[in-house]
């Protein structure tokens, strides 16, 4: 569960990163509205990868939407890319 904290609260920065752990962020607020987030790195490091996993899945799906190749047109786009060529 998240804690949620004036961000005056960083005068004691040892006592606020000692409530951060995995799965427990710390939320700052400044004038009672959201401002920062303080995460476990595990947790940031979990939330990049689900980012990047989930931008590869769009580009593979945006891909696949430009049409599909039979097995020889894709090996010969293959042959083509690893002989160093890039075009289509």
């Amino acid at each position: 569960m998240p804690t949620i904290l004036p961000v005056t609260e960083l005068r004691n920065y040892g006592e606020v990163l000692r409530e951060v752990a995995p799965g427990s962020p710390v939320f700052l607020t400044r004038n009672g509205r959201g401002c920062y987030a303080v995460v476990d790195i595990e947790d940031w490091e979990l939330r990049e990868s689900a980012r990047d996993l989930v931008a590869e899945l769009d580009h593979g799906r945006a891909s696949a939407a430009g049409g599909t190749r039979t097995l020889a047109e894709a090996r010969d786009h293959l042959a083509r890319l690893m002989a160093g060529e890039h075009g289509e």
